[in-house]
């Protein structure tokens, strides 16, 4: 198992790099205060507009980094701060929220796959890491590798999930930051924080795939013979 805590080891430590440069960057675009004084708010609510979406609200929820659009409720949600705050990295952060919700209006392919997927990978990941570990001990006792066989199936699943949520965010963010230059909604000053800000949040969610296709490949090297130390 010494190869898989090293895969697990460099897979925190570069997603800890990661978010604490996301961290750093929205910190510095924090104090890059809109000229036009909107708040993520009124960002948010225009930018649906624009896009002819009258039926999604905009609303505020507790908490840091717990912005997220729910097409279930077809809820803009925006963290207290992006929600009242006027700077490039609320804008930013809103924009990209609601290119979500501008996908989920045009049937963007990739996010109604994401959402089939929920259901399913939302059971695998709750279990896999008991199956994996069971179907491990179970091939190394009676060399019977079908246990070992689902867990890896269930973890091909998440890892499924989270190269489909790459492109995703990344069209989120790109019709983000399309929009706010195009309406002239930032300034190129302002639309250079924005680009920024979306450019590392991107990047958790390339690590975090990359990660669980690094762990996919042990797993299943196991599964296959490969060394286990």
């Amino acid at each position: 198992m010494t190869s898989y805590y090293i895969i697990i080891g460099i897979s925190m430590l570069v997603s800890w790099w990661v978010s604490s440069r996301l961290k750093s960057k929205f910190e510095h675009y924090s104090q890059v205060h809109l000229r036009n004084g909107l708040s993520g708010k009124e960002v948010a609510e225009k930018m649906l507009s624009d896009n002819g979406i009258h039926n999604v609200q905009v609303i505020s929820v507790p908490g840091q980094l717990t912005d997220h659009y729910n097409p279930e409720n077809k809820t803009v949600n925006l963290s207290e701060a992006v929600y009242m705050q006027r700077n490039a990295a609320a804008a930013a952060v809103a924009a990209h929220e609601c290119g979500h919700a501008v996908q989920h209006a045009v049937g963007y392919s990739m996010l109604q796959l994401r959402s089939k997927l929920v259901p399913v990978v939302s059971i695998s990941s709750n279990l896999m890491q008991f199956v994996i570990m069971g179907g491990i001990i179970l091939m190394a006792m009676s060399g019977n590798r079908i246990l070992l066989f689902a867990g890896v199936i269930m973890f091909a699943l998440t890892t499924l999930f989270a190269f489909v949520t790459l492109p995703v965010e990344y069209d989120a963010s790109n019709r983000a930051m399309k929009w706010l230059k195009d309406t002239g909604t930032v300034t190129s000053e302002e639309y250079v924080g924005v680009q920024d800000s979306l450019k590392w949040a991107a990047r958790t969610y390339l690590v975090a795939a990359l990660g669980s296709l690094a762990q996919l490949l042990y797993f299943a090297s196991l599964l296959m013979g490969g060394r286990r130390d």
